[in-house]
């Protein structure tokens, strides 16, 4: 069984990669492949970690991505190639600012701006990260599903995810929390040690945040990924890099939800290196709806 997983943790990473190794079709137009998803819907971080790579592709020199903003549009065909199209919108002496576009059928399925900075000096803080238990102390959303192999949601997470998930106040797959609070915190990596540049692993990190950006929402609401007529769904997305991080090593994500309202619900996150360090921040207004 260990050698299967192994195996399937190397397909999974193979694929997640090549979704980012995109096409290039004109000096600004590129086109990519998706995962194969349950019910065939584009999975958002994957569009969202393209458009930057797209965007990341016509920066020059060594500026790396320090924040973007996108808004998710519409759902997208998993099984058809996405195009991404780069508008440059400015190159200063520090910054460089790239407008993607992602479509299908001339219809765009996501927004994004992004910022390129050079690598410079300057004042330096941080928030502490919170104590919690370590990655091999908390149980793998992998493990949690492996007793419900053959259903296809759960083939898809054991078999085609590229990330390990571990959630220290336990899964959301299967039930929701027993507890209701509106924070939790996860450890998450590729599952497999990859070779890439830093446009790839920061596009990763993008990939894989979307992955747990809402869970505070049903954490909070008493719900989870099995919660019959929910309306669940990301709106849109903003992220900021603060520090080079690997997307194949441990990092914790520390999220809450400070508020929901309308049918719509807004979480943020801090996300740290294993040896503490502030290497990115996010937030997320998503759809969320109970019957």
């Amino acid at each position: 069984m260990d050698h299967v997983s192994d195996e399937w943790a190397a397909a999974a990473v193979a694929s997640g990669m090549a979704t980012l190794d995109l096409r290039q079709t004109g000096p600004t137009s590129f086109e990519g492949d998706s995962l194969p998803m349950p019910g065939g819907r584009v999975f958002g971080g994957q569009v969202l970690g393209q458009a930057l790579v797209a965007a990341g592709r016509t920066v020059k020199g060594e500026r790396h991505a320090h924040s973007l903003h996108g808004y998710f549009l519409r759902a997208g065909d998993a099984s058809r190639p996405i195009r991404f199209e780069v508008e440059i919108l400015r190159d200063g002496g520090s910054f460089s600012a790239r407008r993607t576009h992602a479509f299908q059928d001339e219809k765009p399925l996501l927004s994004m701006i992004a910022s390129f900075q050079d690598v410079q000096d300057g004042p330096e803080h941080q928030v502490t990260m919170p104590e919690v238990p370590p990655p091999d102390a908390v149980a793998s959303g992998l493990d949690v599903l492996s007793p419900y192999a053959g259903h296809a949601t759960a083939d898809f997470w054991i078999q085609q995810a590229p990330f390990d998930v571990r959630h220290v106040e336990g899964s959301l797959f299967l039930g929701p929390d027993s507890t209701p609070r509106a924070y939790q915190s996860a450890w998450m990596r590729v599952r497999t040690p990859i070779e890439a540049d830093e446009l790839t692993q920061r596009a990763l990190l993008a990939f894989g945040c979307d992955q747990v950006m809402l869970e505070p929402l049903l954490r909070r609401h008493g719900a989870s990924w099995a919660t019959r007529d929910m309306a669940f769904a990301s709106l849109d997305h903003a992220m900021w890099w603060h520090r080079p991080a690997r997307a194949d090593e441990w990092l914790l994500f520390v999220q809450d939800a400070p508020t929901a309202q309308g049918g719509r619900g807004l979480t943020g996150t801090w996300i740290f290196s294993d040896d503490g360090a502030l290497v990115a921040s996010a937030s997320q207004e998503g759809m969320f709806r109970l019957k």
